[in-house]
């Protein structure tokens, strides 16, 4: 048997002080859980490319990715699965209110530091919050560090 990681991508976009997270409900009968735009990468598509998608479909913004923040491993001992997360850092430039968003997203909302840091319990993963203060802490890594050959 041959093990593989799950491979997920995700979006840390702060504005004027607040984070875009979405609400989710990973399975119907799951409390709801908050977590960055994020997912699992597509096969044949880049890591940015998963990672603007997976914001567009998850919360209807279109992310512009401008750094890497860091890459993130984590073990989930309810799933016995391990994650790679790279996490990027950036804008959002456009917004479609008629967007319907992925099965499982309730909605996509602005959270300040303070709202995110009281709610831990519903971080879908430590990878939420960990995410978070390297942004804060300025962690920032140029794109061109990866390198995509198809």
């Amino acid at each position: 048997m041959i093990w593989k990681p799950s491979t997920t991508v995700a979006a840390v976009i702060e504005q004027n002080g607040k984070y875009l997270l979405v609400e989710e409900k990973p399975e119907p009968d799951s409390d709801l859980l908050l977590n960055q735009p994020a997912g699992h990468l597509d096969p044949g598509e880049s890591l940015l490319q998963g990672a603007v998608r997976e914001t567009l479909e998850e919360t209807a913004y279109t992310f512009v990715p401008e750094y890497l923040i860091g890459i993130y491993q984590w073990h989930c001992k309810r799933a016995d699965t391990t994650y790679i997360r790279f996490a990027f850092a950036g804008s959002i430039t456009h917004y479609d209110p008629h967007r319907t968003l992925d099965d499982g997203i309730v909605r996509a909302t602005w959270f300040n530091f303070s709202e995110i840091s009281q709610q831990i319990h519903r971080h879908r993963s430590p990878l939420v919050m960990q995410c978070i203060l390297d942004h804060r802490n300025g962690k920032q890594f140029p794109l061109d560090l990866i390198k995509y050959y198809d």
